[in-house]
């Protein structure tokens, strides 16, 4: 028999990361050797076991997992590792594909496109299931917003006015309310609510 697929899992729900492990080690060219649920699980796991490929949820309980992935890329560029994830935000998968993920899949996916990416992943391929592929092909070039602007966002998510802001981050009420223009332009919406709106469909701005 050809050597195993070794597999590591990172996700932070035991249901979904014990589910899929099941499945996995029922293929015979495939091995889960390991299984975390965290961020700091997921780069001790990595290096102590060196996978031929990890499976890693996006969102974890103690970092993203965008950091974890350009953490591991940065140490060696060649290690192979595929997003599963209940985001379909286009940020969200914009930022895991740069950051050097081979796949991007979502949770709802059937098994065979998991199976397909974490082989395709294994010999060295890049393969997008359909309708991420369409997501990113839609995806309209975008000014990012700066951290400055993230900073306003977040407190605009919170329900804080432009008073309120302007007191939290040290800024006058004209200046946050540039920021404010500025947010709604980028994001291509005419009020505060719609920006929220648009930044939490897109992955821009996180729960």
């Amino acid at each position: 028999m050809a050597e195993r697929i070794r597999i590591v899992i990172i996700d932070d729900h035991p249901v979904v990361r014990q589910g899929v492990a099941s499945l996995l080690d029922d293929e015979e060219d495939i091995e889960v050797i390991a299984q975390g649920g965290t961020a700091a699980d997921a780069l001790a796991l990595f290096r102590k076991h060196e996978p031929d490929v990890m499976l890693l949820d996006l969102r974890l309980p103690d970092g993203a997992g965008v950091d974890v992935l350009r953490t591991l890329l940065a140490e060696r560029p060649e290690r192979r590792l595929v997003v599963l994830s209940t985001y379909d935000g286009d940020e969200d998968i914009f930022r895991a594909l740069e950051a050097g993920a081979r796949s991007y899949l979502l949770k709802n996916m059937s098994y065979d496109q998991i199976l397909e990416a974490l082989r395709a992943a294994h010999a060295g391929e890049r393969r997008l299931p359909r309708e991420i592929a369409r997501r990113m092909s839609e995806r309209r070039p975008q000014r990012r917003l700066s951290p400055r602007e993230m900073d306003v966002l977040r407190l605009i998510a919170k329900g804080e006015s432009n008073k309120g802001i302007a007191g939290a981050l040290g800024l006058t009420e004209g200046t946050v309310k540039t920021h404010v223009e500025h947010i709604m332009n980028k994001l291509d919406v005419d009020d505060r609510t719609a920006a929220v709106t648009v930044a939490l469909q897109r992955g821009i701005l996180e729960v």
